[in-house]
């Protein structure tokens, strides 16, 4: 309901059609869009398979695929063999051989398969971007990142992420959800677009906060008591790539504590860490600002007259338009951003490459905490053609 809302607030677009396995959602979907629009979209409802009815339309461009995750490789597939774009939500896939399902298919077809990473549109997020392409941080040398969200309660909801999503605590004992922190990080460092991911080492912690929860709280009558979770409850990778610089990424969805995606960016130049957003910079006083020097975060003035200088543009565009929107604007301005890639026939800002290899890190971390913590390398999802393509522009 997210995406749709968004689109319905994007004057070049039109929804189409709805799809839902649940009739009472789809239909929800369609009568807030013939409210708001004036015109009811065609409605796919009631069995597993209706989707494929919707991506066999003609009037439609592009496919969001907002689904549980077993789904997003078949329908992502098959909406672009039926000439559509696929917008799917995070992850893309789960498994390095799905992650090549989708590149090889984008690239036979000739469709995009943008993941719907929303956190690389956050007003903070946008911001580094364009102090890092702007050269505030001169060379950069390391990030950090992650996942630090407390989904106890969520993990047992019926109806919801809960019948799906705890599966995978059960199944695979790594980073589950790589790709809100990884994905504002690769864009800041140019991964993909002249460095690449090269390898990995994973290592997760003890499994307890999962099992703790649902044996104190007994959710839904206490019917999962025999479940058996193995996922650690904080996983942390470190991730070398071509150009020798480094990545911290972390998950954990079970402690007790307030969210995080860390997003902190190392540089000869500056230094940046957020939750709450900080800000060193090696010359302060080359900006015009009180700091002293580099050993201080900058002050809440000083940090103001950054923000006023390197908000980034397309922030700027849309804040106002973004407003209220999903997850602080976030979600309004990744929808409009994409979109309007689309119409003009431009590339998106992330494309299938990415999203592949933002996604691998599931199975690539799970696979080097089960040896040990061996490294385990990446495959290059570009062939090679991350060594020409040119970084992100602001």
């Amino acid at each position: 309901m997210e995406h749709v809302r968004a689109c319905l607030g994007i004057e070049f677009a039109e929804v189409a059609a709805v799809c839902d396995i649940v009739d009472d959602r789809a239909q929800l979907a369609a009568e807030t869009c013939s409210k708001q629009r004036g015109r009811r979209p065609a409605v796919y409802s009631g069995t597993e398979n209706i989707w494929e009815k919707l991506v066999e339309r003609d009037d439609i461009d592009v496919v969001y695929v907002a689904t549980p995750w077993a789904w997003h490789v078949p329908m992502c597939v098959r909406a672009m063999e039926a000439g559509k774009h696929a917008f799917v939500e995070v992850a893309a896939a789960t498994t390095v051989a799905d992650c090549w399902d989708l590149v090889n298919t984008s690239e036979r077809t000739q469709r995009h398969c943008v993941m719907l990473e929303n956190c690389c549109y956050g007003e903070n997020e946008l911001f580094v971007l364009n102090m890092v392409r702007q050269g505030v941080f001169g060379d950069l040398t390391h990030a950090e990142c992650g996942y630090l969200h407390d989904l106890r309660t969520v993990l047992f909801e019926l109806g919801g992420e809960g019948d799906w999503r705890r599966t995978y605590h059960r199944q695979l004992d790594g980073n589950l959800y790589p790709t809100h922190g990884l994905g504002p990080v690769a864009q800041y460092l140019g991964l993909g677009r002249g460095d690449q991911f090269k390898f990995i080492v994973s290592t997760s912690s003890a499994e307890a906060g999962l099992t703790r929860y649902r044996d104190e709280k007994q959710p839904n009558g206490g019917r999962h008591a025999e479940e058996k979770y193995i996922c650690g409850d904080m996983n942390t990778s470190v991730i070398k790539t071509e150009k020798g610089r480094t990545i911290m990424l972390q998950h954990d969805v079970v402690s007790p504590r307030p969210y995080s995606r860390i997003n902190a960016l190392y540089g000869t130049g500056g230094t940046f860490f957020d939750y709450p957003a900080r800000l060193a910079i090696n010359a302060p006083k080359s900006y015009g600002l009180e700091a002293n020097g580099s050993h201080e975060w900058l002050g809440e003035k000083d940090l103001a007259k950054m923000r006023q200088a390197y908000t980034h543009p397309l922030w700027a565009k849309l804040a106002d338009r973004a407003a209220g929107a999903g997850h602080g604007g976030m979600d309004f301005v990744e929808n409009w951003q994409h979109l309007n890639c689309v119409r003009r026939g431009a590339t998106p800002d992330s494309v299938v490459y990415d999203a592949a290899a933002w996604s691998c890190i599931v199975e690539l971390s799970a696979r080097s905490a089960a040896t040990g913590s061996m490294p385990v390398g990446f495959p290059d999802f570009t062939r090679g053609l991350w060594k020409a393509m040119k970084p992100l522009p602001i």
